[in-house]
């Protein structure tokens, strides 16, 4: 067998290899029986290609989902009657009706604190207090000046305007069921409740307003799960991006359904006009384990097998150079071997 002949066998090898987090590859151990059985190539001009000087980085793929991320079961706490609901697919913003019981708008206010008291004058201090007083000075109502924790006075005229301009009773007042607190605005992802049900149960499911890719990793590759890292996106049905990691959090496994923990990734989409016109999608996330910057690389279908061990390249000539293989990325191997050069040209099957 020609060493032609050896490298493509050599490259139906890598393309059944197995690519390891370092990088390096392990070939099939029946290589050199493959060789023996495989047919020699017709004589044809030799490709070739370029040994360049590039950076290579050590990759990783996963498939997650493009969706307005986790869903989250928004409750209502007013007594009375839903008699209003928004449509599947809206957009709740500040200030902007959540659901109607008796007839009366419940707004959104946006916060990481649920009020959980009645708010009134002669109320003692309180984050919740400053809750209500962004949200009232965001929308116009700042009788009260900056927002502090004070319910003043000042900070009840606010509010009475802000029931007036709402068709509320201007009571001064605020009851923790009179608004829905979020961290920003919503998307209804879908409803629970029917009108004519109890306002104090399971109104609907909401999600944030912008899409984002969920991935779940196996506990073992926890180190792919970094924070503020950047990640490539393929999206089925749209564009490639990238993405970054925004969130990490763990999700208990189940052991009586045979269910493994895992670590759930959420990652924004950096261009989101490569995810137009889709509400979900499967989604391939590449995560860089190593860059190897400045190194020689040429196509994997340049590696030659040799006889006596190892791997070469070919060069232009038929002069075979050695080469010690470092990572695989793209279709590219990083090469070292005395002799190598940036420019020459090495024969490829590809």
């Amino acid at each position: 067998m020609t060493r032609r002949g050896n490298r493509k066998v050599l490259v139906a090898a890598l393309v059944a290899a197995v690519v390891l987090g370092t990088g390096s590859v392990v070939v099939l151990t029946r290589l050199a029986a493959d060789q023996a059985a495989a047919a020699p190539l017709r004589n044809a001009p030799a490709k070739t290609a370029q040994v360049t000087r590039t950076n290579l980085a050590d990759q990783q793929s996963v498939t997650g989902q493009l969706a307005y991320g986790a869903e989250r079961v928004l409750t209502g706490r007013k007594g009375g009657t839903v008699t209003g609901l928004p449509a599947t697919g809206a957009v709740v913003d500040r200030g902007q009706p959540v659901y109607w019981a008796d007839a009366k708008p419940v707004p959104l206010f946006h916060g990481g604190l649920p009020l959980y008291r009645e708010l009134e004058s002669g109320m003692t201090n309180g984050p919740d207090v400053r809750v209500v007083e962004e949200n009232l000075a965001a929308l116009g109502f700042e009788d009260f000046g900056e927002p502090d924790e004070k319910f003043t006075y000042y900070t009840a005229t606010a509010l009475k305007k802000w029931q007036k301009a709402n068709g509320l009773e201007q009571t001064g007042k605020l009851s923790p069921g009179d608004v829905v607190v979020q961290p920003g605005a919503v998307r209804v992802s879908s409803l629970t409740a029917q009108l004519g049900a109890p306002a104090t149960g399971d109104l609907m499911k909401v999600t944030g307003t912008e899409r984002a890719v969920t991935v779940e990793l196996e506990q073992s590759k926890q180190r792919l799960a970094k924070q503020g890292e950047k990640v490539e996106l393929s999206i089925s049905g749209g564009k490639t991006t990238t993405g970054t990691i925004t969130t990490v959090t763990r999700k208990p496994g189940d052991e009586n359904q045979g269910q493994k923990p895992k670590i759930v990734l959420t990652i924004s989409v950096d261009d989101v006009s490569a995810a137009e016109g889709l509400d979900t999608a499967s989604v391939t996330a590449l995560f860089t384990v190593a860059m190897k910057p400045n190194v020689l690389a040429v196509p994997v279908g340049a590696l030659l097998a040799l006889d006596e061990g190892g791997y070469g390249v070919v060069t232009e000539d038929g002069k075979t150079v050695p080469v010690t293989v470092g990572i695989f990325a793209k279709g590219k191997v990083e090469v070292r071997g005395d002799g190598l050069r940036e420019g020459m040209k090495v024969v490829t099957t590809e």
